[in-house]
């Protein structure tokens, strides 16, 4: 049982902080597409967090070689026959795990997935992701808590997302480039991740146009080769670092990460009086604090990522005025906002809006992480808080982050890991 101790800042922040590789957003979904090439794919920029060694353990499941090559380099060798089945045991710890779907589709013809798991932040349906591949010519049943599916041929379609799912223009990408003839979707996700798994995929020799854009065209190839590549710089975690910054006060440099991929958060944080200006590797960040209230809502990229939401609230907690956060992504996503009351915070939850108060200072306590972001959300609320705040369940922080504890102590703060 490990838990994050936290004790309140007594300067400013200060210092640089390269930004870890995407792994869990970006990092597990190229492995997952790795299986579409015969051979040994390496992915780079790869820090170690505990998502990634459930994929690891799943794709070995279904039969790849997957090989720690150093600290921030994996290879997976998927050059023998593939099982076509991704285990309840596996899969229902991470939802990325779905992202075997497609890719086993493609090169098996078949797949059968559990259900996948991962936070409690609310519904996450499959449908489009079912929509799409039954207009590629898939069939697909739901037995018993599993997804069984079947294909003799992926077949190219015009795919019009109701929404532009991340997950959902992931699956349908890696259907598409193995598939007969030309697949367009439309209203695709364009959020950085996203547009590097394009980019991994036409390593691999996939015909994409439009990475980036909400119209996606792929044209389907024969085969694709192995290939290496390294993943994108984590724009949550940055996000996370400008938001303890904008919390505490001070100036750090980012490095690893281009200004772009955080364009709204950026300009949310310029509007609550915080300086941020990207540099030649990353981005600097100056803030002098309390900053000012303002509002946000959640849009997919390039609007306010719903994951930086957590540590959103948290900054609105200690600064000037009241502020209404909309969350229009997930509908159980404030469960964790109980924790800051308990920790003094000022805040209203009514559906998917959240009314916050801005307050002086918060107050240490025992709280609970029910996520990923939340987890670090209450970390970072205990740079400002009287008195020790302990954060309790921060495997869900593991899912997430390298070691968040180590890149907040070498900005400044005192925060460690301990364990039972």
């Amino acid at each position: 049982m490990d838990r994050l101790i936290v004790h309140p800042c007594t300067k400013p922040l200060n210092g640089t902080v390269r930004v870890s590789g995407m792994t869990k957003n970006a990092g597990l979904k190229q492995m997952a597409a790795s299986l579409m090439a015969r051979g040994k794919t390496t992915l780079s920029n790869m820090n170690s967090v505990a998502d990634l060694s459930i994929m690891c353990e799943l794709l070995e499941s279904i039969g790849a070689k997957v090989v720690k090559e150093n600290d921030t380099c994996y290879s997976i060798d998927s050059s023998a026959e593939l099982t076509p089945e991704a285990p309840y045991e596996l899969v229902s710890k991470m939802r990325a795990s779905i992202n075997v779907l497609s890719p086993l589709l493609a090169t098996v013809g078949k797949a059968k997935v559990s259900m996948p798991g991962g936070d409690n932040i609310g519904l996450r349906k499959l449908d489009m992701h079912f929509r799409a591949l039954e207009k590629m010519g898939v069939t697909i049943e739901l037995e018993q808590g599993y997804i069984e599916a079947y294909v003799d041929k992926l077949v190219g379609a015009r795919i019009v997302l109701e929404f532009p799912s991340v997950g959902a223009t992931e699956n349908i990408l890696c259907a598409a480039v193995l598939a007969k003839g030309e697949t367009v979707i439309e209203n695709a996700a364009r959020e950085p991740e996203v547009k590097d798994l394009c980019n991994f995929l036409t390593k691999m020799g996939a015909n994409i146009e439009g990475a980036g854009t909400s119209t996606l065209t792929i044209t389907g190839v024969d085969e694709l080769m192995p290939t290496s590549h390294s993943i994108v710089g984590d724009r949550i975690e940055a996000g996370t670092f400008l938001m303890a910054c904008a919390i505490v006060g001070g100036e750090i440099a980012l490095e690893g990460i281009a200004i772009s991929d955080l364009e709204m958060v950026v300009l949310k944080l310029g509007d609550m009086g915080m300086k941020v200006s990207p540099t030649k590797d990353g981005i600097w960040a100056m803030a002098d604090t309390p900053l000012n209230c303002v509002d946000v809502s959640t849009l997919p990229f390039p609007g306010f990522a719903t994951d930086y939401m957590p540590f959103a609230v948290t900054l609105m907690s200690v600064s000037k005025g009241t502020s209404i956060i909309t969350e229009n992504i997930y509908d159980n996503r404030f469960a964790f906002t109980t924790e800051l009351v308990r920790m003094g915070a000022d805040i209203r939850t009514e559906g998917r809006h959240c009314v916050i108060r801005g307050v002086d200072r918060l107050s240490g306590a025992q709280v609970s992480a029910a996520d990923v972001r939340a987890g670090a959300a209450l970390c970072l609320a205990g740079l400002v808080a009287d008195g020790e705040t302990v954060v309790h369940d921060t495997m869900h922080v593991w899912r997430g982050y390298h070691d968040l504890a180590k890149s907040l102590t070498k900005l400044g703060a005192d925060v460690k890991w301990e364990s039972n």
